[in-house]
């Protein structure tokens, strides 16, 4: 299903590991949906290690600015030089809620396993969007639910903890997007034999987690996957620039009624 992430050596790709998904194997999922062009700049948002980001360029020869908040853009610099990608991926570190881009300036804004930490959020897709061009694309990729729950299934109460309700299903991201009108939906989907994937990554890379490990095992794609959602930027629907700070603008006044 992935031949262009099973191209690349496994030992560079657990030394660029990040998180609790295969980042090659999202995101050649995510591209499999996605027209990516030559010369198209790309936001890599939550990149991790950048191992997307080198991804994406190598693969698809767009320009990638790896973005992240909490893994070093000087460690993922020589990654990135070290891959042959200097001149067209640029590391950076940033908060998703406050990224330091002109409004309609990329092509495609992907966030790969990373979107369910921030983008709950009912505003943050307006604040996000207005990056993009219009139509441009919104495309997220990382792990779900197979259909929303009320509580954690049996099998998953060992593992799950208060952070794990940031997972939700491919539908309830296509309504939490929808309802806005911000964007238009391209595709909604699940990936088939999800947990497997999820399993043999956490193997490769922290075989002592068992307690995730069996989870998955018990779990096999019950309630547990990976999700993707592809839209685009509606040009129809005019997006602000959000005020992150008020100017102070106190004025002394009585704290006291006075009385006659």
């Amino acid at each position: 299903m992935f031949p262009r992430a099973a191209a690349y050596n496994p030992e560079w790709l657990h030394s660029a590991a990040s998180g609790g998904a295969n980042p090659l194997l999202l995101t050649e999922w995510l591209t499999q949906a996605i027209d990516l062009r030559p010369g198209m700049k790309v936001l890599d948002l939550g990149c991790g290690r950048a191992a997307s980001s080198i991804f994406l360029h190598r693969e698809f020869q767009v320009e990638v600015w790896a973005t992240d908040l909490w893994f070093s853009p000087e460690e993922n610099a020589e990654r990135i030089r070290d891959a042959g990608c200097a001149e067209a991926v640029h590391p950076l570190r940033a908060d998703a809620r406050h990224l330091p881009f002109e409004p309609n300036f990329f092509d495609a804004i992907l966030a790969i396993d990373s979107y369910i930490y921030f983008g709950t959020d009912d505003l943050y897709l307006a604040n996000l969007a207005r990056f993009a061009k219009p139509e441009g694309i919104i495309a997220i990729a990382g792990a779900g639910l197979t259909k929303e729950i009320e509580a954690p299934p049996e099998h998953l109460k060992a593992w799950w903890t208060p952070d794990l309700w940031c997972l939700h299903s491919a539908q309830w991201w296509k309504r939490h997007w929808q309802k806005t009108g911000i964007v238009e939906i391209q595709q909604a989907d699940t990936l088939p034999n999800a947990w497997q994937h999820w399993v043999n990554w956490h193997k490769a890379i922290a075989p002592d987690n068992q307690q995730e490990i069996e989870a998955l095992e018990a779990d096999q794609r019950q309630t547990l996957t990976y999700m993707r959602v592809i839209a685009r930027r509606n040009p129809n629907v005019e997006l602000t620039d959000p005020n992150f700070t008020i100017p102070p603008n106190y004025v002394p006044k009585p704290l006291l009624k006075t009385i006659p």
